[in-house]
């Protein structure tokens, strides 16, 4: 359950910004949340919506226990509207009928309140059709875009908000999360590692791909010291015949970077808790012990250099080719 209190430690200038409006009544009416797909925009906006109609808060915290803050919560409050892009846009229908809905009074206050996701999705007729709507509302009301793109939301909307920058939630909080919903401390470490998206994270402990190429990983680096001739062959067995797009192969050479990072860190502070590699496993000290942090580098920068070139139009195999080439 998101609170305030909660919210200071995430996002402390969001949510400094939003409290103090909150404690003067001085709330905006309309604000634009920015920020990378997976930072919370939407629990965000579900907390403003609850502090301004929660009818037993502490201050401006809200109970979220009330019918008000309840039904808030499942989506179901008539003075709260949702909106999402009807499949890749949210279309001038759609903003017309939010307009005939917010002509009228709240059912049960004042106040009525409106959250868009995917704002950057509008269409043109959509997109002016809003904009008067944000000039002239016809009641007291509050509107709550979302965006996991700023630049691609037009300048006149933005200049029509007050645009708030949510930002990547701190892997801890992630982590502690992803325990809370039952992932092991070592999981939950190794996939904050790799994305910031809560979602994201769990979708991939679902398919379990990553903790696979967590062991490519690990199984390249001893590789490299048991039996460096043999890493063009780990490199078309183990890799080029399993994973075949571009997304999947750049995952992979993301987890080696981190494989990797661990090496490093390991060398520079042996208190250090890895990602890939675990606290107990030998293999990480046997290669802190291997590798020159000069060697460390070049392979790092290899790293790199491969996941910029996958993004080019080469060919992947000769992507990894020359990746394994400069190790």
């Amino acid at each position: 359950m998101m609170t305030w209190e909660k919210l200071q430690h995430i996002q402390p200038v969001t949510s400094k910004i939003l409290m103090n409006s909150l404690k003067a009544n001085r709330v905006s009416h309309a604000y634009l949340m920015e920020g990378m797909q997976g930072t919370g925009k939407k629990q965000l906006a579900e907390l403003l919506a609850m502090s301004l109609l929660c009818n037993n808060k502490a201050g401006i915290e809200p109970c979220q226990s009330c019918h008000n803050c309840i039904r808030i919560a499942s989506r179901n409050h008539p003075d709260v509207h949702w909106l999402e892009p009807e499949g890749r846009s949210i279309t001038k229908g759609q903003i017309d009928e939010l307009v005939r809905e917010f002509s009228h009074t709240g059912f049960e206050s004042n106040r009525k309140i409106y959250i868009i996701s995917n704002a950057e999705r509008f269409t043109v007729n959509a997109a002016n059709r809003i904009l008067k709507f944000l000039e002239e509302p016809d009641v007291q009301t509050t509107e709550i875009l979302l965006t996991d793109n700023l630049n691609a939301v037009l300048p006149t909307i933005q200049s029509r908000c007050q645009v708030l920058s949510v930002e990547p939630l701190p892997p801890k909080y992630l982590q502690e999360r992803l325990v809370q919903l039952h992932l092991s401390k070592q999981r939950a470490h190794f996939l904050s590692a790799l994305t910031n998206n809560i979602e994201e994270a769990l979708q991939l402990d679902e398919a379990q791909v990553v903790y696979k190429m967590r062991e490519e990983a690990i199984k390249l680096i001893d590789t490299l010291m048991k039996d460096y001739s043999s890493r063009f062959l780990w490199m078309h067995q183990s890799i080029i015949a399993v994973y075949r797009e571009r997304e999947e192969l750049d995952m992979l050479l993301n987890v080696i970077l981190l494989t990797l990072k661990d090496i490093s860190n390991i060398q520079l502070d042996e208190m250090y808790e890895p990602a890939v590699y675990t606290n107990e496993d030998k293999r990480l000290e046997q290669a802190s012990r291997h590798f020159y942090p000069r060697a460390l580098l070049g392979m790092i920068q290899a790293v790199l250099q491969a996941r910029q070139r996958l993004k080019q139009n080469i060919n992947p195999t000769l992507v990894l080719e020359d990746f394994v080439l400069q190790l």
